[in-house]
């Protein structure tokens, strides 16, 4: 036996949506249905775990057998219910698991094994009927112990579940001709050590923010009513008509527009806007996603989702969802931290008048080492901008990274010729130094200025387009990199042949264009054709997920293009040093960031050091990490 393919149906009272695999396979009722199996590609057995069947031996050894390659769909879940199935301390050694899900990522296939099977043309395709079958057998409440043989549904479940096998089995066999590269499953092997490990959550803080949460819910909604005499403040459709009643027309209650409302509204107006906002708050929705994933040690696990962003190979947040994070600001956080965990609401009133803001600032403190522990976190500055200088040979952006690193000020002095010396932190110049780097790097214009926020930081109408040109004639070379990546795309799609530009190749081979990066990963569109963009200009359209969440063909072209490299010659950045700091034990990775549960003794600066250092492939890229140690997760 040299490999093992592997699908598993379950039960478990658990909701596997909120929970994630590693709560839900703790439930007391946890159980494994079926089990179903090929070995070597060969004919799919069913093992009926309802009935007392076996798996044989051989089999069970294979599971933690190092030397036996083991693939599944997503095969985490394999991984880990087997881990608890087997009564093992801890969890099966991902180091012999394969996931074809992620090998479909690496080609930019969709995450559903339907989805990919689909996409590929198989033969065969996942059974539509699944989910009403997995309704039935696997989903709360749990159908009582009924005689299986006289239900044609579990014979169909069986079918499904083998189904399953070959399906994976027969992706397999078409993403063969594009193996994912070792560094690859390397990292994938230490993302499954990092999403095993956990981190540790303070659920005392968790539950006392929950509390807080629907206290002061409670306390504004009757402040609303008595303002208001609306029946249900949340209603959006009473709240704009009792606005009107008052002379305040408005179409939306947005976030934005109400911020807006707020500048000249009236009493007793701007009070209800005030509330509504604070309403509006949803911060407790994190703090339940906690109290949901919790396991049963205290530790949060399953929150990664490697190559969860296909076309740039970075991972992606589940559960909590720790890349969308609320920064905090608080100047006394420790302060409301330990208010809000000692259950002291009335000293939370008195000196916060906005609590549903402080459980939101408090939420990446609930992230904790474990006792004895502290937390290291380091993070790489302005990544992407070094990136996309170091690829474009932008030579003053670069020597900016090299010395003092202030690229906003930089930014502004290069775009109005104006001496570094003069823009200080609160200048108006930085600030349009600062807005512009923020949403020009990838060919953005006068609309990604205004979705960045320009005009609400006191930037005119006027000034929009003349910023956007000061920018890119400040920065030639990668307005140039932009347009010699979308020739380089174009020519090798039109083609069907290799073109290259700046270190990066672009190959159109088998229906797929790849793009190389510097580390030798490659980016994948699929099926990719020359179309026409709403400027009547030639344009490359590949299929994808797009937008609605759908698989569709998609318009690209160079400045879309280059973001996709830059932000994945970052992801192999991160990747890279998570690499040299896996025997630390790395608990979180955000974007640009990698959290450390260490020891007291463990040094910053060996930790940073370790970081700055550059992979082979990355020679004169100027990168720093920057850290900091505390006893919560937090932004320094």
């Amino acid at each position: 036996m040299r490999n093992l393919s592997i699908d598993i149906e379950t039960y478990s009272s658990v909701d596997l949506a909120k929970s994630g695999v590693y709560r839900y396979c703790q439930s007391p009722d946890f159980e494994i249905l079926l089990f179903g199996y090929s070995v070597d590609g060969g004919s799919v057995h069913i093992i009926d775990l309802t009935k007392q069947q076996e798996v044989p031996t051989d089999i069970l050894n294979a599971l933690t057998d190092d030397t036996i390659q083991k693939w599944a769909w997503n095969a985490n879940f394999e991984r880990v219910c087997l881990s608890r199935w087997l009564g093992i301390d801890g969890y099966i050694n991902p180091q012999s698991w394969r996931c074809s899900m992620v090998w479909a990522a690496t080609l930019g296939l969709p995450l559903s094994l339907e989805g990919a099977g689909a996409v590929l043309g198989l033969e065969k395709q996942k059974q539509a009927e699944g989910k009403r079958l997995i309704r039935k057998f696997c989903s709360p409440p749990k159908p009582m112990q009924l005689t299986f043989d006289e239900d044609s549904d579990w014979e169909r479940f069986k079918d499904y579940n083998r189904r399953d096998v070959e399906v994976e089995m027969a992706a397999k066999a078409k993403l063969a001709n594009f193996p994912a590269p070792d560094e690859v499953w390397e990292q994938y092997i230490l993302d499954q050590q990092i999403n095993d490990r956990g981190v540790a959550l303070d659920m005392t803080l968790v539950k006392s923010a929950i509390a807080a949460d629907k206290r002061s819910h409670n306390e504004l909604m009757q402040k609303m009513q008595q303002l208001t005499d609306i029946d249900n403040p949340n209603s959006v459709t009473q709240m704009k008509q009792w606005l009107a009643e008052n002379g305040m027309e408005t179409d939306t209650l947005g976030k934005k527009v109400v911020a807006e409302l707020l500048k000249d509204a009236p009493e007793p107006l701007g009070r209800v806007l005030m509330l509504r906002q604070q309403l509006a708050k949803s911060s407790v929705k994190k703090y339940q996603a906690m109290q949901n994933a919790v396991c049963s040690d205290g530790r949060a696990r399953g929150m990664f989702q490697f190559y969860g962003a296909m076309r740039t190979g970075r991972w992606a947040g589940r559960l909590v969802q720790v890349q969308n994070l609320p920064q905090n600001h608080l100047p006394d956080l420790e302060n409301a931290r330990s208010l809000v965990r000692g259950g002291d609401f009335a000293a939370l009133e008195l000196l916060y008048e906005n609590i549903p803001e402080v459980l939101s600032e408090l939420i990446r403190t609930a992230f904790v080492p474990r006792q004895g522990k502290k937390l290291i976190v380091a993070d790489f500055s302005a990544i992407e901008a070094r990136v996309i200088a170091w690829i474009a040979g932008e030579t003053w952006r670069n020597d900016v990274f090299a010395t003092h690193g202030k690229i906003y000020e930089a930014s502004a002095s290069q775009m109005f010729k104006v001496p570094i010396e003069e823009i200080g932190k609160g200048s108006p110049l930085r600030q349009k130094g600062k807005i512009a780097e923020l949403a020009l790097g990838y060919g953005g214009s006068v609309g990604a200025l205004k979705s960045m926020g320009a005009l609400d930081m006191g930037l005119a109408e006027n000034e929009l387009r003349p910023l956007v040109n000061a920018w890119r004639s400040a920065n030639p070379n990668i307005v140039k990199f932009w347009w010699d990546v979308d020739r380089a795309a174009i020519a090798a799609v039109r083609d069907k042949t290799t073109t290259e530009t700046h270190g990066i190749t672009f190959t159109c081979q088998s229906g797929m264009l790849f793009i190389t990066l510097p580390s030798g990963r490659r980016l994948a569109y699929v099926k990719p054709k020359i179309g026409v963009n709403d400027f009547g200009s030639d344009c490359v359209t590949y299929e994808g997920v797009g937008t609605s969440k759908k698989w569709m063909r998609i318009d690209s072209y160079g400045p879309k293009f280059v973001e996709n490299i830059v932000q994945a010659v970052s992801r192999d950045i991160l990747a890279f040093a998570m690499q040299k700091l896996r025997d630390c034990e790395i608990v979180m990775h955000v974007h640009d960031e990698i959290v450390i549960e260490a020891d007291e003794d463990m040094s910053l600066d060996a930790i940073c050091e370790t970081m700055s250092q550059m992979p082979p492939w990355a020679d004169g890229l100027n990168m720093n990490a920057d850290g900091f140690e505390t006893k919560f997760y937090r932004k320094d």
